[in-house]
């Protein structure tokens, strides 16, 4: 069991530094971004399915609340988290549409738009980056592989270059920690 714990770590150290040597200059813009749409009095709308649907949850929660600073919160939300919502539109609309719908009724030109899919071919996800692309807003697509049909509809790309589900997302998570801190620091320096 040892040695399987140890090749697990060693396969997780991998990703991290194929994203550090990669991928740099991808957070770098996502992070922009965002500052970008905060300073301009935007929102980030975040979401995904499966665990994708809790880095969604987790990355809003980290701008509304905070990461490490005190600071006024930042207007950020996952789409995934009303029950009532999804199961509506998914029963009498189709589950494709459980994002694009919402985005239509809640995004603006110039608000972040965070599509989350390991595969980066979740449909509800590519519909909605379609839709939040139609209304004027950024779109940052968050898929491992090469990016599936997500890397080809958002504006912006992060894409783990792995085929194992569990380290794509945890890179999706550790990456959103990273822009999340970005965020937190440049906001603080300009008094927003």
């Amino acid at each position: 069991m040892k040695e399987k714990i140890s090749k697990i770590l060693a396969m997780h150290e991998q990703t991290c530094q194929n994203v550090a040597k990669n991928n740099i200059g991808d957070i770098e813009k996502i992070s922009q971004a965002i500052i970008n749409c905060f300073h301009q009095g935007g929102k980030v709308i975040l979401f995904g399915n499966g665990g994708s649907a809790s880095d969604a949850q987790h990355l809003a929660t980290e701008l509304v609340c905070r990461l490490k600073l005190e600071r006024k919160a930042l207007p950020a939300m996952a789409l995934n988290t009303n029950t009532s919502l999804l199961t509506a539109q998914g029963n009498d609309y189709g589950f494709d549409t459980i994002f694009s719908r919402q985005i239509e009724a809640f995004a603006a030109k110039n608000d972040v738009v965070i599509g989350i899919s390991s595969s980066g071919n979740s449909e509800n996800v590519l519909k909605a980056i379609v839709m939040a692309n139609k209304l004027g807003c950024i779109t940052i697509g968050f898929s491992g592989r090469d990016g599936g049909m997500l890397a080809k509809t958002a504006g912006i790309n992060f894409v783990v270059s792995s085929n194992i589900t569990q380290h794509i997302q945890e890179m999706h998570i550790t990456v959103g920690h990273i822009i999340c801190e970005l965020v937190e620091e440049a906001l603080a320096k300009s008094g927003v």
